[in-house]
């Protein structure tokens, strides 16, 4: 792809941008939310159409009209977010629109084409399961095998593992090298440093819809690749020690949690203090705090806020007692996407902003306002459905939703997930600024960089137990999962 230009109303997308991919290699198209990648790649699959520039495919100058002509070419793409029907199996999902022998559909033929693909692969998958049985990892297999059965060259791969198990990941890379070694070409989006660094060839950097560099993987390091995506270095050093006062007040303390998920959790939460919650997927951290936001019903246990007893049955008893919930699924949870940027940020204190039945347009803009320069969020005016946003400023518009309301206790699950790391550097900054003005945070991370950036203990999860609270001093990735996977 050479100097691809593309504008849309009100936006240059896309400036001389460029990208070269070789015969069974993997590229990473790395950047910031709102680099352009996703834009590039749209045009590569013939979804968009470029207003500049010209793609060369095995040494001919090609145009793609729609997304058919790309994938008759042999380009494919695999969404972030899966496009698969449940109720179909997996052999009709993958030959869907493909089915018929003549004027009849022929399942023998398309499971036995399947099942070729899947041993291709060395995909343990029935063609005859429902796709509504399996795994997200197991789902994205058959996305991958969709693409390969249309005999693709070329396979786009956008933030694959976003929703994957460590075992998943694997399973990916693996069928990545399988692909590699029969001469496909990957492109491979991620906001995973480690990711891109285990499975790429090369990197091409994009910023602000510009081609930045393209960087040759085992030659370059992590603080390059970010700081060409950035513009600037952006630390990632580990907190070397608490920053809560020694003498600070507990705010909430919780005794005995427990559900089916969760077996008599305890730990308190100083005013000020960023409580990191660690451990491997399925240890029970999400749904503990679930029981703390009233969202999942408990067995047992006591809660209290500032040394009283507090009764949370539901979401809105949390929300009373000034508990604030950002979701690891912050569009299915968190965010009302169809709405604007004012509406979402209101939408958790709305009574404050109504006079009898109606609603104060002028205290909303004000405040909401307030916050979007409080906070940075990027947007063309507060009237943005949150739809059009970069992921990084959704969630701040989440955030927003809950310092409008004024919750003293911040839950935040998975607060970067998907997200750039320029725009990760910016929530960093913003959690710590709020801890420093009194805040009290609960943070549940993934990723043990994060976690030891950002907290002052860590809180450290298995099989829905809490095994061990460690002051940070004391924490590193080694210890952490020694206790994480303490049975």
């Amino acid at each position: 792809m050479e100097n691809i230009d593309k504008r849309f109303p009100g936006v240059h997308a896309l400036k001389k941008c460029s990208l070269t991919l070789r015969k069974g290699e993997v590229n990473a198209l790395a950047g910031e939310n709102g680099a352009g990648k996703s834009t590039l790649m749209k045009i590569l699959t013939g979804i968009y159409q470029r207003d500049e520039g010209e793609i060369i495919y095995n040494g001919n100058s090609v145009v793609f009209k729609n997304p058919r002509d790309a994938q008759e070419a042999g380009i494919a793409i695999v969404h972030q977010e899966l496009n698969l029907m449940s109720h179909l199996t997996a052999a009709q999902n993958i030959f869907i629109g493909r089915e018929s022998d003549g004027f009849f559909l022929n399942d023998k033929i398309i499971n036995e084409k399947t099942e070729k693909l899947f041993k291709e692969l060395k995909v343990n998958i029935k063609p005859t399961e429902l796709v509504g049985n399996l795994t997200v990892g197991k789902q994205q297999m058959i996305e991958i095998a969709k693409a390969i059965s249309f005999n693709a060259n070329i396979l786009i791969l956008d933030e694959p593992t976003a929703a994957l198990t460590e075992a998943e990941t694997k399973e990916l890379f693996r069928i990545m090298d399988e692909l590699k070694s029969i001469g496909v070409s990957m492109v491979y989006i991620s906001h995973r440093m480690d990711e891109i660094f285990k499975i790429t060839d090369r990197i091409t950097v994009m910023r602000d819809g510009e081609f930045i560099k393209e960087l040759v993987t085992k030659e370059t390091t992590m603080n390059e690749v970010i700081k060409a995506m950035v513009g600037r270095n952006v630390a990632s050093q580990k907190k070397e020690r608490s920053n809560v006062k020694p003498n600070a007040d507990v705010v909430l303390e919780v005794k005995n949690l427990s559900s089916n998920d969760v077996n008599n959790v305890s730990f308190d939460l100083k005013k000020g203090e960023i409580l990191g919650f660690a451990g491997l997927m399925g240890a029970g951290r999400t749904e503990t705090a679930r029981l703390l936001f009233g969202a999942d019903p408990k067995h047992g246990g006591t809660i209290k806020i500032n040394g009283k007893e507090v009764s949370i049955k539901s979401t809105t008893d949390a929300v009373n007692a000034g508990i604030g919930y950002l979701s690891e699924d912050r569009k299915r949870f968190g965010l009302a996407t169809g709405l604007s940027v004012a509406e979402n940020a209101v939408l958790a204190n709305l009574e404050g902003f109504t006079k009898s039945i109606i609603v104060d347009d002028s205290k909303v803009k004000a405040s909401t306002n307030e916050y979007v320069e409080k906070i940075k969020i990027k947007t063309p005016s507060i009237h943005q459905l949150i739809k059009n946003l970069s992921g990084g400023n959704q969630q701040k518009v989440v955030i927003a939703k809950w310092l409008i309301k004024d919750a003293d206790i911040l839950i935040f699950d998975e607060p970067t997930r998907g997200i750039d790391v320029g725009a990760k550097s910016e929530i960093y900054n913003l959690m710590n600024e709020l801890a420093a003005a009194g805040k009290s945070i609960i943070m549940i991370s993934s990723e043990l960089p994060e976690v030891l950036r950002m907290s002052d203990r860590i809180a450290v999860m298995c099989e829905g137990r809490l095994t061990k609270i460690l002051d940070i001093k004391d924490a590193d990735q080694e210890v952490i999962m020694k206790y994480a996977t303490e049975r």
